[in-house]
């Protein structure tokens, strides 16, 4: 719940319904409708039917069936789409919410899909693509250039309250570190509130190592596991049950420095403690000094380290993705691979944002037809009330501005264009897919060595990650930071972290040029060759080049110049 408490409704498990992040880029996943069964859910608000009592002692209870029999029916409801496509297709126009997401969509753009699984990439075009970044002149530079020592009587305690993903939060709490540090107050480990979306609940804990963060940051700021005992009312609920003195809930997106001197430090001075909620985006990126933006990169690319038992995972997984492939039944991938390309032992990872949330928001059309736009413009109904301005322009409107996220199908064609092949080893990181397996079919035709976690590891060693979306989200930020190259279908809050990350490390990412691709994928007549052309020549820089922070742009997705220097 957020803190203004839950409101009473209609819940359809069929996509589950939550706030968007400020910049709508929040990783989220949504169970879709299940072919066994559907299921639906209501609020203890809505009036229930009550049976008398008499009637209950009429009612005799039903005998319960035979487990085969009823395993078998349930098994032939799951297969019955997919034996009798055309006895469902009028049940999907009749109801579209319901059964959109079962209807393999046909490829949006068969004829470049059929050239790319012809094309012979050129050895040296996969040579240049799989060659590491050069030097380009800038390497990390997080020291200070002035020698502060912590004051000896802190200010007060600093609490913060993170919503979001992982990476909405992981620059929530670099930020926190250094609202502390602009206070010269004591900082309590931050709270992760629990994801309305993923109803995922894991704690900083969970997620990162406490003891190196705690250490690797007590030269800056000090950091507590937490508060002493005068003061452990100041907890969540505490500030979620009513209004309270200490709590700041009026930080503006993007504060400067002195307003937190302004406003906060007085609370501090009379209480000892402030707790600030909401804090996502509540520092500015610019008029801050050096060394407090230096801080924040530190936490971002040092302290924050993961748990160990994470790292394990992460790396076990690195390791099989960059072994030999044993015993795949598809001959394109049991060609030898030519040494000279380089591409030999290695791996790339595309972060697929194409959810249901993200779909239906972006009013585009991803060819599933007329039920999937009708179910589509229903989520958008109820999830948003239909304030949703995309959904006034026409797709062509939309694909000409950029503004329609990559499917797998067009994800794949532009890998095959700039030198991806069949043999490439190609991770997924994401969560579920709006359409499930029927919608990355054709990406899986192109890249048949395409794995996710799922498929590198077993049931036995994901036990203690399944269910917990940001530890998940961590584990994908793992393999996604130690591969070759990285490369995201659209921007978003993950897209951003490991943008940085990587040109921190001088790392290869691509950089998908959208409003490009955008207006390509309108002209349905063109050929692969132009293809080929239009999108090679409009991709060149965009493979992890430095790019310097502008004002007002983020930290936390350009590093350079303020956490980088030239030598």
């Amino acid at each position: 719940m957020g803190w203004g408490g839950g409101r009473p409704g209609l819940t359809l498990k069929m996509g589950l319904i939550g706030p968007r992040s400020p910049d709508h880029s929040r990783e989220k996943s949504h169970s879709s409708v299940h072919a066994c069964g559907l299921l639906f859910s209501f609020s203890s608000t809505f009036p229930t039917e009550k049976r008398s009592r008499e009637e209950m002692r009429r009612a005799s209870p039903s005998p319960s069936p035979a487990r085969g029999p009823a395993v078998f029916a349930a098994a032939f409801v799951v297969l019955l789409p997919a034996l009798f496509p055309r006895m469902f297709s009028p049940l999907g126009h009749a109801f579209p919410s319901l059964f959109s997401e079962w209807n393999a969509p046909k490829p949006m753009h068969p004829s470049l899909l059929n050239e790319a699984l012809r094309w012979a990439i050129p050895a040296e075009q996969k040579r240049e693509l799989w060659s590491p970044l050069p030097y380009q002149g800038w390497k990390p530079c997080l020291k200070s250039s002035i020698s502060h020592a912590l004051p000896l009587e802190p200010s007060g305690y600093i609490q913060v309250f993170l919503d979001g993903g992982l990476n909405q939060q992981r620059m929530g709490i670099c930020d926190a570190v250094a609202v502390a540090k602009i206070l010269n107050a004591t900082l309590v480990i931050p709270h992760l509130e629990v994801n309305p979306v993923w109803k995922d609940s894991s704690s900083f804990e969970e997620i990162f190592d406490v003891d190196h963060f705690i250490n690797s940051l007590k030269d800056d700021v000090s950091i507590i596991k937490m508060l002493p005992k005068e003061f452990s009312w100041s907890t969540r609920e505490y500030y979620g049950t009513g209004i309270r003195a200490t709590r700041i809930k009026t930080a503006p997106l993007h504060a400067s420095a002195n307003w937190y001197l302004e406003n906060v430090s007085p609370i501090l001075q009379s209480y000892g403690i402030a707790a600030i909620a909401p804090f996502s985006h509540r520092l500015a990126f610019d008029d801050l000094p050096a060394d407090l933006q230096r801080l924040r990169c530190n936490v971002n690319f040092q302290a924050l380290v993961f748990r160990p038992y994470i790292i394990s995972l992460g790396e076990t997984l690195v390791k099989r993705l960059r072994s030999p492939v044993q015993g795949h039944s598809d001959e394109s991938v049991h060609q030898a691979v030519d040494q000279s390309t380089n591409q030999d032992g290695k791996y790339a990872v595309l972060h697929l944002r194409f959810d249901k949330d993200m779909a239906a928001h972006s009013s585009c059309d991803f060819g599933g037809g007329r039920a999937e736009k009708l179910a589509l413009a229903k989520y958008r109904q109820v999830i948003w009330q239909g304030r949703v301005l995309n959904s006034q322009l026409t797709d062509e409107e939309l694909r000409n501005t950029g503004r329609c996220p990559l499917t797998p199908e067009e994800i794949g064609l532009l890998l095959v264009t700039l030198g991806f092949d069949s043999r490439t080893r190609l991770y997924l990181a994401s969560h579920k897919v709006y359409g499930g397996e029927a919608r990355i079919s054709s990406l899986r035709k192109l890249f048949p060595l395409m794995e996710d976690k799922r498929s590198l590891a077993s049931e036995e060693e994901l036990a203690d990650v399944e269910g917990k979306a940001s530890v998940l989200a961590a584990l994908d930020y793992y393999i996604s930071i130690h591969s070759d190259i990285f490369i995201s279908a659209s921007p978003g809050n993950m897209h951003n972290a490991l943008l940085a990350h990587r040109t921190y490390e001088n790392l290869k990412t691509i950089r998908p040029n959208m409003s490009l691709l955008g207006r390509i994928f309108v002209n349905k007549s063109m050929e692969w060759s132009e293809f080929q052309h239009a999108v090679q020549a409009g991709h060149k820089g965009r493979y992890g080049q430095i790019r310097l922070r502008k004002p007002k742009q983020s930290i936390y997705t350009y590093p350079a110049p303020d956490c980088m220097c030239q030598g």
